[in-house]
C-alpha cells in the first residue's frame, strides 16, 4: 500500500519566491485556477538536454581527429539519455464517458484540458524542454465496450487521466502496466489498486472516496449501510465497487440495489431500504440533484412522500466526493424552486472536496473574463467535474516535472512513484481536505459543519451543528464496528441473517482442541463457548425441507454459523418478484414444504422462535427450506446483548411472546404455529403481513399485545379454498393450547388439495413449466414493448430527417452531401410578425406558430414535398429532394402553395381572432446541394444559390401573394397543367438585380377560395386591438 500523500513543508526550489516570479501559485481541487505571472526559465543545468559540452583545450577547429572523437562521445552520451528526456512532447489522455449523458458532457473535458495545458506550457517551471498536449478519449457507456475502447487508447496518449468507470479499473491498470504508462484515475474505488507491486503505474490524484466515507461514518458511528444506484452502467459498477470496498473494511453493507429511473422502480428501491430498519446511511450512486441529477431528485421526493425523511436515515451522495461543489454564496435552483425537495434534502449530508477561498464558479468566471475558456456556457451550466479534470492534468504535469528533474526515465512506473507524497500546499490548503455541507430544511444554501482531513484521517467540528429532520439523526452503532482488526457483532442482525458473527472482547488464555470434526472448546473464565453436543445436534438435522447446518467458523476473533446457500433467495423475495406467477398449486407446494420442515424440527424438540418468510429460503429446484433455526443457544453462549427488534420484525411473533417483553429471544412450539399462519397469509394473498389493514407496524403490534378486539389478517375466499382459510384461523388462535400441532396441520393440508399429488417431483415439474411459461410471456411482452418503442423512435427520427438519411445514421454510416440538378423551393413568412410579437405574450406567440405550422404540416402531407426547416416565422419546403421526382417538383410546390394560401385565409389567432394572419410566399426552381450538418441534433440542410433566390422571392413579394421566379414559370409551362400566372413585371430582387417575376393566382380545376389582396384603405383600417398586455400604444397598422 502506498503511503498517504502529505503536503510539502516548504515549496520546491523551482517554486520559491523570486522577484521575477509570483509566489501566488494556486492549485486546488476546489479552485482550479492558477494565478501566475511569467517567470524566468530555470537554469540550463537543470535540463540535461541543454547542457553545453565544454571542449577540451586541445581540441581546436583545426584538429580533425579531435573533432571526430568529440562527436562520437557526444552521440554516445545522447544515446544513453532516457528517451523521455529527449522527448519534445507529452500527451495527456482524458478518459471518461463524455457522451453518455448531458451531465458528463457538461464537464467540458476538452475545455478543461485545454485550459490546463495552456497554463502548463506557459509555466517555465513545469514545461521546460517538453510541450504538453491533450486528447479527449471517449469511454463508452457499457463497461465491456469501455474496456474494449481503452485497449485502443494505447497509442493515443503518454499518460491517462481516468477511467471514470470503476468496473474496468483493474484491467485498465494492468494494461497501463504492460504499456508502461501512468494511470491517474478519478473514478476508481478498489483498495487493491494501491498495491505498488501489482499496479506500479497506478497513482491517485485525490483521496480514495471510500476512505472519506469511512472517516465520516466512523465519526458519527453509523455502520449499517445501504447503497442505491441509478440504472446506468457506470453507476451500477460504482455501487458494486463501493460495497466491496466498504465490506473489505468490515462495514456491514446490508443492501445494494439498482433502481429503475421510474416512479415504480424508485419506490421499490426505497421499500427495500425501509424493510431493513438497521440501515443508518444510504449512499446514492447517481448524479447529484444539485448539478441537475433527475434520478436523485425523484428519489428524494419519493422518500419524502414515503415519510422516510424522519431523521432515521442519512443520504450521502457519492458523486460529490469526486469534485468540489461550490457553496460560498451559492443558491441552487433545484432547492429554491422545489419546496418538497428542499425539505427532503434536510436528510442529505453532502461531502465534497474543500474550496476555502475561491469556488469553482468564481474561478471559471475569472478564466472566462481573461479569454482563457473557449465556451459560452455560464459557470452554473458547467459541471464542477471540470475542476477535477483540470487539476488531474496539472497534477500529472507536476509528476512529469519531478521525473525530469530527477533525470529518470519517463516511464509510467516513475511517474506513479514520483506522484507519491506530491501535494500542493497553497494558502494552507491541501488536496486532502473535504467538507460536510448541510442545509437546515428552510434556506437554499449549503453550510459547512465539519472538515474531513484525509491527511490525518480526522473529522473536525466547525461550530455549526448538523440540522437533522425532527431534531435527531440516525441511531449510533456499536463502536466496535470501527475498531481496526475486529469484526463486530450485529446484535439484531444476527437474528435476521444466515450468518451470526460474535466478537471476542478479551484475549483467550487457553485453547484446547477436542477430537472430532467441528469440535472446538475455548475456555475462559468469563466466556462460555459452543460445546460439541450443540454442534452435533445441529449437524444431525437432515431433512429435505430444512436448510442444512454445515458447521461453525472460528478464525481471527470471528465466530460464525455456516449454512447452505439457496440461489432463489428467501420466500419473501419470491413473493415480491412480480415476474414469477404463483397459482394455487405452486403456493400449496411451497406451504407443504414449510409444513414438512417445521414438522421435522418440532419432532426434534426444536422451536424456531424467529419463523418468518425471510427465514424460509428457496433453492434452485423451487424447494422451500427452513433456515435460521436453533440459534438461541448459540446467541446465549456468545452472550450477545439483547436488542429489541423493530416493529416490522415482530409481525410474525405470537401475541403471548410479544407480551413477555423479550420477543425473539425465547420461543415456543405454539408460537411457531402462529408464525406459520402469518406466512400462510403472505403466500395466499401474496402480500406483507397484515397488508389489508390500514395500520402501521407499530399500531399492529400494540393491538396484538392488548386485545380486545383481536387483530388478525382478513383473507378473502377468492384467494384460497375455504378449508385453507379455516386452517389459518385455527393456527393464529389467541389461546396457544388451541392451536393445532404440525402433524395435524399436515393432515388437514393434504385434504385441502383433495387427493392431488403434491410430491416434490410433480411440484417441481409444475413449477418449472409455470416458470417457463411466465418467462415466455414476459419475453413476448418485453419484445412487443421494445418493438413499439423502436417504432416510436424511428417515427420521430424520420420526422426530423429524411428516411434515407435516418437509416444511414442508424447504422453508423456517414451521409455524403448530394447534388440535385432540379428542385423547387418554397419560402413563406408572416407579414407584421414583429408587431404581433411585440403585442403578445411569449406563450401566445408560441401558440400562434404552433397552430399555423400544424396547419401547414397537415397540408404538405398531401404533396410530394419535404419540409426542410422552420426558423421563427419562416417556413421552408422543397420538392425533388431528397428523392428526385423528375420535373414534377414545380407542380407539387405550386399546388402546395395554393393550398396553404387558401387555408391561411380562414386561419384565426387565438388571442387576436380579429387580426388576420397574412403571409407572403416565394417560389424558385434550380439546383442545390443537400447534406447533414452536425453530430449533436443533426440537421438536413440545403445549400446553393437556389436557396438564396427563393428567399429573395419571398422577401420581395406581397401579402396574400405567391411570388414565382421565371425559372419555376418555365417548368410549369412545360407541364401545361393550366396554372394561372400573372406577369408582375420587372422587379428588383435583392442581390440578383432586375428580373421578370410572376404571381401564381390559380389553376384549372382549383376551386378553393384564395384571400384577396388587401387595398391600402383596408390596410389602414386593419388594426391590432389594444389589450391590457400592451405597455405602449401599438402601431396603427401591421
Amino acid at each position: 500500500m502506498r503511503q498517504q500523500r502529505r503536503a510539502f513543508t516548504s515549496l520546491p526550489q523551482t517554486w520559491k519566491k523570486t522577484p521575477e516570479s509570483s509566489p501566488d501559485f494556486c492549485l486546488s481541487y476546489s479552485a482550479f485556477i492558477i494565478k501566475s505571472s511569467p517567470s524566468a526559465h530555470p537554469p540550463s543545468s537543470l535540463n540535461p538536454c541543454c547542457c553545453a559540452p565544454n571542449l577540451p583545450p586541445s581540441l581546436t577547429p583545426l584538429s580533425f581527429c579531435g573533432l571526430l572523437r568529440f562527436l562520437f562521445i557526444l552521440l554516445a552520451s545522447l544515446c544513453l539519455l532516457p528517451c523521455p528526456t529527449q522527448a519534445a512532447w507529452f500527451r495527456v489522455g482524458v478518459v471518461g464517458p463524455w457522451g453518455c449523458d448531458p451531465l458528463f458532457a457538461k464537464a467540458l473535458p476538452s475545455v478543461a484540458a485545454q485550459l490546463a495545458v495552456n497554463r502548463i506550457n506557459k509555466d517555465a517551471s513545469l514545461s521546460y524542454a517538453v510541450t504538453f498536449e491533450y486528447a479527449v478519449l471517449q469511454e463508452p457507456c457499457e463497461t465491456s465496450r469501455a474496456l474494449e475502447a481503452f485497449v485502443g487508447f494505447h497509442t493515443k496518449a503518454s499518460g491517462y487521466i481516468g477511467p471514470a468507470n470503476p468496473g474496468y479499473c483493474d484491467a485498465a491498470s494492468m494494461l497501463s502496466k504492460g504499456w508502461n504508462k501512468a494511470l491517474f484515475p478519478w473514478g476508481c474505488v478498489g483498495y487493491e489498486l494501491d498495491d505498488v507491486r501489482s499496479h506500479p503505474t497506478f497513482a491517485r490524484s485525490m483521496a480514495r472516496p471510500t476512505w472519506v466515507l469511512l472517516s465520516v461514518m466512523s465519526y458519527f458511528r453509523w455502520a449499517h449501510i445501504g447503497i442505491i444506484s441509478s440504472s446506468e452502467d457506470i453507476w451500477m459498477e460504482t455501487a458494486t465497487k463501493v460495497a466491496d470496498a466498504l465490506r473489505s473494511h468490515g462495514m456491514p453493507v446490508r443492501l445494494v440495489t439498482f433502481m429503475e429511473n421510474t416512479p415504480h422502480g424508485i419506490r421499490r428501491a426505497l421499500t427495500k431500504v425501509r424493510k431493513m430498519s438497521e440501515i443508518r446511511v444510504v449512499i446514492l450512486c447517481m448524479h447529484s440533484v444539485l448539478i441537475g441529477g433527475t434520478a436523485q431528485r425523484l428519489l428524494l421526493e419519493t422518500a419524502y412522500d414515503m415519510q422516510m425523511i424522519d431523521g432515521s436515515l442519512v443520504f450521502l451522495p457519492y458523486d460529490t466526493l469526486l469534485y468540489s461543489l461550490p457553496y460560498h454564496n451559492v443558491t441552487y435552483p433545484a432547492l429554491k424552486r422545489n419546496n418538497k425537495l428542499l425539505r427532503a434534502y434536510d436528510a442529505v449530508l453532502t461531502v465534497t472536496i474543500d474550496s476555502p477561498r475561491v469556488s469553482f464558479y468564481e474561478a471559471y468566471r475569472e478564466a472566462m473574463e481573461r479569454g482563457e475558456v473557449a465556451s459560452t456556457l455560464k459557470p452554473q451550466q458547467v459541471s464542477p467535474l471540470f475542476g477535477t479534470i483540470y487539476n488531474s492534468v496539472i497534477f500529472m504535469a507536476h509528476a512529469v516535472h519531478r521525473v525530469r528533474e530527477s533525470r529518470e526515465w519517463m516511464s509510467g512506473g516513475n511517474l506513479a512513484r514520483q506522484s507519491q507524497n506530491l501535494a500542493f500546499q497553497v494558502m494552507r490548503h491541501t488536496l486532502l481536505e473535504y467538507l460536510i455541507l448541510d442545509t437546515d430544511g428552510i434556506s437554499w444554501e449549503l453550510k459547512p459543519t465539519h472538515r474531513v482531513d484525509m491527511e490525518i484521517g480526522m473529522v473536525r467540528f466547525l461550530g455549526k451543528d448538523i440540522h437533522f429532520p425532527r431534531g435527531y439523526g440516525p441511531k449510533k452503532d456499536a463502536s466496535c464496528w470501527f475498531t481496526p482488526g475486529v469484526i463486530c457483532s450485529g446484535g439484531e442482525d444476527v437474528a435476521t441473517l444466515t450468518s451470526s458473527i460474535g466478537l471476542l472482547l478479551r484475549r483467550i488464555n487457553q485453547i484446547r482442541l477436542v477430537r472430532g470434526p467441528n469440535k472446538i472448546l475455548l475456555t475462559l473464565a468469563d466466556v462460555t463457548f459452543i460445546n460439541p453436543s450443540l454442534s452435533n445436534k445441529m449437524k444431525d438435522m437432515r431433512h429435505e425441507n430444512v436448510n442444512p447446518f454445515l458447521g461453525f467458523f472460528h478464525d481471527c476473533g470471528v465466530f460464525a454459523i455456516v449454512t447452505e446457500f439457496c440461489s432463489r433467495g428467501s420466500l419473501e423475495d419470491l413473493l415480491l418478484n412480480e415476474d414469477v406467477k404463483l397459482d394455487w398449486m405452486f403456493k400449496s407446494s411451497l406451504l407443504l414444504d414449510l409444513i414438512k420442515g417445521m414438522k421435522y424440527l418440532h419432532h426434534r424438540g426444536v422451536s424456531h422462535t424467529r419463523l418468518k418468510s425471510r427465514n424460509c429460503v428457496v433453492d434452485g429446484r423451487f424447494v422451500l427450506k427452513v433456515t435460521d433455526y436453533g440459534y438461541n443457544e448459540v446467541l446465549e453462549a456468545q452472550r450477545f446483548p439483547y436488542i429489541e427488534p423493530h416493529a416490522d420484525e415482530l409481525l410474525w411473533t405470537a401475541p403471548e411472546i410479544l407480551r413477555s417483553g423479550q420477543a425473539g429471544l425465547h420461543g415456543t412450539l405454539p408460537g411457531d404455529v402462529y408464525s406459520f399462519a402469518i406466512i400462510m397469509q403472505e403466500v395466499v394473498v401474496r402480500g406483507p403481513p397484515f397488508c389489508m389493514l390500514d395500520l402501521s407496524d407499530k399500531e399492529i403490534i400494540e393491538k396484538l399485545c392488548k386485545p380486545p378486539p383481536l387483530c388478525r389478517p382478513v383473507v378473502s375466499p377468492d384467494y384460497a379454498p375455504m378449508e385453507c382459510i379455516q386452517l389459518m384461523k385455527q393456527c393464529w388462535n389467541e389461546q396457544p393450547d388451541k392451536r393445532p400441532v404440525f402433524d395435524e396441520i399436515f393432515d388437514q393440508f393434504k385434504n385441502i388439495n383433495k387427493g392431488k399429488k403434491t410430491n416434490i417431483i410433480d411440484s417441481m415439474l409444475r413449477m418449472l413449466e409455470q416458470y417457463s411459461s411466465n418467462l415466455e410471456e414476459l419475453i413476448r411482452e418485453r419484445t412487443e414493448e421494445l418493438e413499439i418503442e423502436k417504432q416510436k423512435t424511428e417515427k420521430l427520427l424520420t420526422q426530423m430527417l429524411p428516411p434515407s438519411v435516418a437509416e444511414a445514421l442508424k447504422v453508423g454510416g456517414t451521409v455524403e452531401p448530394e447534388y440535385f440538378d432540379q428542385v423547387s423551393l418554397y419560402f413563406s413568412d408572416i407579414v407584421g410578425f414583429t408587431t404581433i410579437s411585440a403585442n403578445s405574450e411569449p406563450i401566445e406567440v408560441v401558440d400562434l406558430l404552433n397552430d399555423l405550422y400544424t396547419l401547414f404540416d397537415a397540408i404538405i402531407g398531401n404533396h410530394d414535398v419535404y419540409k426542410v426547416e422552420t426558423i421563427g416565422d419562416a417556413y421552408m419546403v422543397a420538392s425533388g429532394v431528397p428523392v428526385p421526382n423528375g420535373i414534377r417538383h414545380a407542380t407539387e410546390i405550386a399546388n402546395m402553395a395554393l393550398d396553404i394560401l387558401s387555408a391561411v385565409g380562414t386561419f384565426k389567432m387565438r388571442h387576436m381572432p380579429d387580426v388576420p394572419v397574412r403571409i407572403r410566399i416565394g417560389l424558385h426552381t434550380g439546383s442545390c446541394v443537400a447534406g447533414v450538418v452536425g453530430l449533436t441534433m443533426p440537421r438536413y440542410c440545403l445549400f446553393g444559390d437556389t436557396v438564396t433566390t427563393a428567399s429573395r422571392m419571398e422577401s420581395s413579394g406581397m401579402p396574400y401573394r405567391i411570388h414565382v421566379h421565371q425559372s419555376t414559370v418555365k417548368v410549369l409551362h412545360e407541364l401545361n397543367l393550366g396554372y394561372k400566372l400573372e406577369l408582375r413585371g420587372r422587379t428588383e430582387v435583392r442581390g440578383k438585380g432586375i428580373e421578370e417575376t410572376y404571381w401564381l393566382v390559380g389553376r384549372d380545376g382549383f376551386t378553393k377560395p384564395l384571400p384577396l389582396l388587401m387595398t391600402a384603405k383596408a390596410k389602414q383600417k386593419q388594426k391590432i386591438p389594444k389589450t391590457n398586455k400592451q405597455k405602449k400604444p401599438c402601431p396603427s397598422t401591421l
